[in-house]
């Protein structure tokens, strides 16, 4: 091994801190959770702990292997203010604390319109704070004597980049990525960010994904054991670096990826920019890739979902197993066309905002709360494997939603990543109702990692993506189609229950 990478991706839930060696195979992967700290009744990221344990991984890692760089990848829509001392001025508050209506109304009435804000960042209005510039909007409100304070806002990879190395930047996948901040269509700084006065507050050059933004300071070198010389990269967003093998195996264009966890996010880089009409309004979005180029996405909590709805079937039936696909058994459920289990538990953050979490039944209605609070039980609960049938198809036809908004196109081929890869209903009703798309799932387990490794790997040889693509396989799997003529009329009177934003 002539040298070695180590990658820091940090996900709302996991946090991982994985080493690399020179041909882009990971040797080692450490991974913890952090519970979040209350303050002032909100959560919020543990930035102390957090960075503790990332020294002491680095640390135990620089002992193993000759680690020459550090990429970092986040989860998105979160920011840092930091202080003239070079540590935080204020919490870094949990993008998922919900301000209430009031806060969105006020949001909108300063900054302008959702639909307007949407053509020009290509962000949608999500809920919480999952837009960064709302964050921040609520952060110098809440903390107002402590972002006074701030000497720099930095986003979220760069805030640790930062740490490591004292210097600031930018870059443009976590700066493209539902915030706000950025617009899309002259390509500087948006009208929010200028409206919050934050503009002096972020550096003023969005750098490249792989770029070197310094080498590690001398505290950092001496608590972690690593070279001086250790470079750390501009860092990128989590989704777009999950892109990069891809772009490396198929090019910038010609597929749509659908990533699958807790968000499901599904991702189509396309050549251009813009939204129909009837796409404002809607939770669809563009992402800027590594390269610059508009990505159409679209997102819903489908793992959430999942993890929610299959614990109330495994509480109610005493039971923690996950049926297997029986496609008698869900055709019969297609064909009856009489149960439907319905988005979404999370308000406003997928595709149907107007629907509420439900399961109809012969035209009866069962709320998600009176289900899992057990007082009510639609039929089809009452049978293990109906349930569980109800549910994925559900995903299914969220998951087509979601394609659909993102321009999906006959001929363009679909690569299922992460959780839903072993979900075999799912990936078996998915290809039956795309009739005229090949769908694949693949086999990299950790697309985000090793997309960070990829961009470290950049910076340390200079060379381009497509010259990485030699160093590592990707195995992309056909799910073969079944003829299942069903899907298409129980999609329709599924879609008529979701209010059909």
């Amino acid at each position: 091994m002539e040298y070695a990478i180590a990658v820091i991706d940090i996900g709302m839930t996991n946090k991982k801190v994985a080493v690399y060696d020179d041909a882009l195979t990971q040797v080692d992967a450490q991974y913890r959770v952090f519970p979040p700290k209350e303050i002032d009744g909100l959560e919020a990221h543990d930035l102390e702990a957090m960075e503790a344990w990332f020294i002491t991984r680095l640390a135990e890692a620089a002992k193993r292997y000759p680690i020459k760089t550090i990429a970092v990848t986040t989860h998105g829509a979160t920011f840092t203010a930091v202080g003239g001392d070079g540590k935080p001025s204020i919490p870094c508050i949990y993008y998922t604390h919900e301000p209430g209506e009031e806060f969105h109304r006020r949001f909108y009435e300063q900054f302008g319109s959702p639909e307007a804000l949407q053509e020009r960042t290509g962000t949608p209005n999500l809920k919480a704070m999952i837009n960064t510039a709302k964050g921040i909007f609520f952060a110098k409100e809440k903390f107002a004597e402590g972002f006074q304070k701030t000497a720099h806002l930095l986003l979220y990879p760069q805030y640790w980049g930062y740490r490591f190395t004292g210097k600031t930047g930018a870059e443009g996948t976590y700066m493209g990525c539902h915030s706000y901040l950025w617009d899309q269509l002259e390509g500087r700084l948006s009208t929010v960010a200028e409206g919050l006065g934050i503009a002096s507050l972020m550096p003023g050059t969005l750098n490249n994904s792989w770029d070197v933004l310094g080498t590690i300071t001398g505290e950092v070198a001496r608590k972690t054991g690593l070279p001086a010389e250790t470079v750390v990269t501009l860092g990128i967003h989590d989704s777009n670096s999950s892109l990069l093998p891809h772009f490396a195996k198929k090019g910038e264009t010609g597929f749509v990826l659908n990533s699958t966890g807790t968000w499901c996010v599904i991702m189509n880089p396309v050549k251009h920019y813009g939204f129909a009409p009837e796409e404002l309004g809607k939770v669809v979005f563009f992402n800027i890739s590594a390269f610059r180029g508009p990505v159409k996405t679209a997102i819903f909590l489908g793992g959430q979902e999942f993890e929610t709805w299959s614990g109330v079937l495994k509480a109610l039936h005493k039971r923690e197993d996950l049926p297997p696909y029986d496609q008698a058994r869900y055709l019969s459920l297609l064909e009856k066309k009489n149960c439907f289990l319905l988005p979404e538990l999370t308000a406003g953050t997928g595709q149907f905002p107007l629907s509420k979490p439900r399961v109809v039944e012969d035209g009866k209605e069962y709320s998600f709360e009176d289900i899992n609070r057990g007082r009510a039980l639609p039929p089809c609960f009452t049978d293990y494997e109906a349930g569980f049938a109800a549910l994925r198809i559900s995903l299914v036809m969220q998951t087509l939603t979601a394609l659909e908004r993102t321009g999906l196109v006959p001929g363009v081929e679909v690569f299922t990543e992460g959780g839903f890869r072993k979900n075999e209903a799912y990936n078996a009703l998915l290809s039956a109702s795309l009739r005229d798309n090949r769908v694949f799932l693949t086999d990299i387990a950790e697309a985000t990692a090793l997309g960070a490794a990829m961009t470290a790997k950049m910076a340390l040889t200079g060379k381009g993506l497509s010259a990485l693509s030699a160093d590592f396989d990707v195995e992309y799997k056909e799910v073969a189609k079944s003829n299942i003529p069903a899907l298409f009329p129980y999609r329709e009177a599924w879609l008529s229950y979701t209010g059909r934003p």
